[in-house]
């Protein structure tokens, strides 16, 4: 059995928590290695963090991945002022769409 890979005591909303099942089952069909649910806070400026919702670690590559219901303007700032900063990681804007499922779409840097 793999172990719980974001902690329980955090609090996920519904987006969130489907979102984790979705890598969990990517996890165990060997698709990922690994995720960790808010691990880290990246620092953009002076009092101005990014705390990102998953980090997703392929074989290859490590990616950001930012859950969405609906996307506030200083969210869409923040996410992209941290991918162009940390320009070594992709950042994913992950949004559930009910006919099509998971759409995610690289966020431009």
């Amino acid at each position: 059995m793999l172990p719980i890979l974001y902690d329980p005591t955090e609090k996920m909303n519904k987006l969130e928590k489907r979102y984790a099942d979705y890598l969990y089952l990517q996890q165990l069909n060997k698709e990922i290695i690994s995720y960790r649910f808010h691990p880290f806070k990246l620092i953009l400026a002076s009092k101005t963090t990014y705390e990102i919702d998953f980090f997703v670690i392929y074989q290859d590559r490590f990616e950001i991945h930012e859950t969405k219901g609906f996307m506030r303007d200083d969210a869409a700032v923040k996410l992209k002022v941290a991918a162009s900063m940390f320009p070594f990681w992709n950042f994913k804007l992950v949004k559930w769409d009910r006919k099509k499922g998971w759409d995610i779409k690289e966020v431009q840097k």
